[in-house]
């Protein structure tokens, strides 16, 4: 049986994988420190959900707590790591930038160095649309420059991005970073765009549409999202110097098994088209409350998915409207509403 660790099963994505992968037949561990920063009790209950199955274990503490952690991959074994665990949010990164250092830094430091002593054979770490920044020309590319980071949390996910670089060419590890785009779906963080407008909806509260609606992202179903990481699990970077290019837009590295890889949806949705979308599931209007460009934030991102669709031979494809109606029937059934 296949073993695969997994760091950040209670998060939102962390749990959506570890449910794929165990109905595909691993062995999963899952690790996570189970963080404040929204309801614990959301985590909880999704680790819960993951312990029916007889392949799963848990283990539940800090990224920070290296021995820990050490401990915990030293005794899973495993094939694959999978690294998801990380303080999430751009706006809470110019609050508390400090979570962002220890978690998505030092965090990420100690599972290199633990699977270093211990390699799998493929380690896939979690990166951002975030990274690309101050970028405008879309669709954003693996290979475009990405040097201008407008969040202290995208600068620490380009930081994990040339850390494990370095890595990946010093000890010969394998590694492949997925930058993911605006992910929605069933069992969502309540500070996501998605659950947040649904509530305030629901509840006649008001809604903030930040720079006055002229925004636009490019929403990726997370069932979608997990696909794609599953199917690049087998997508191992090939060793430095070895003819493992796909073609000219492949991000391998030339001196390490290293890779970057968009996971997105491919196709750039205004903001407002969302939050119609949204009412139209509900059958309810928003309160709409417009405002400016909040700090550390991007008008708009789009992903070239290329690399994905040439490496697994997957594309994520499911619109809006789909994906809301999930949310929403999770929503109404988790909430009682």
């Amino acid at each position: 049986m296949k073993r695969v660790f997994i760091t950040g099963t209670a998060g939102f994505i962390g749990f959506h994988l570890a449910e794929l992968l165990l109905q595909d037949g691993w062995q999963v561990t899952g690790y996570d420190g189970m963080t404040d920063y929204y309801d614990v009790a959301l985590k909880h209950k999704r680790h819960a959900m993951l312990r029916q199955h007889q392949n799963f274990r848990a283990h539940e503490a800090m990224l920070e707590d290296y021995e820990t952690l050490a401990q915990a991959i030293e005794a899973a074994r495993p094939d694959v790591i999978v690294h998801l665990a990380a303080q999430a949010g751009v706006r809470y990164s110019i609050e508390n930038p400090r979570a962002y250092l220890e978690a998505n830094l030092i965090g990420t430091f100690n599972l290199m160095e633990a699977a270093r002593l211990h390699p799998p054979g493929h380690l896939l770490m979690a990166s951002t649309s975030s990274v690309y920044g101050a970028n405008t020309d879309m669709p954003y590319c693996e290979l475009d420059k990405a040097d201008t980071q407008l969040s202290f949390y995208a600068a620490s996910k380009k930081a994990n991005e040339a850390m494990a670089h370095s890595w990946a060419h010093i000890f010969d590890l394998p590694i492949t970073m997925f930058r993911f785009f605006t992910v929605y779906g069933p069992w969502g963080r309540p500070d996501l765009a998605l659950y947040k407008f649904v509530e305030a909806i629901l509840t006649d509260c008001p809604i903030d549409i930040y720079n006055h609606g002229d925004m636009y992202r490019d929403f990726t179903y997370v069932g979608d999202l997990v696909r794609g990481i599953s199917l690049l699990i087998g997508a191992v970077p090939a060793p430095a110097g070895a003819q493992g290019r796909l073609y000219a837009g492949d991000s391998l590295s030339p001196v390490a098994p290293f890779r970057i890889v968009n996971i997105g949806n491919s196709e750039k949705i205004r903001l407002l088209d969302f939050i119609a979308a949204i009412e139209d599931s509900l059958g309810k209007k928003a309160i709409r409350n417009y405002m400016p460009m909040q700090m550390g934030d991007v008008p708009a991102t789009w992903a070239n998915a290329d690399l994905l669709q040439a490496l697994t031979g997957f594309r994520p494809k499911t619109d809006i409207r789909t994906g809301i109606e999930q949310f929403v029937r999770w929503y109404r059934e988790y909430y009682a509403r």
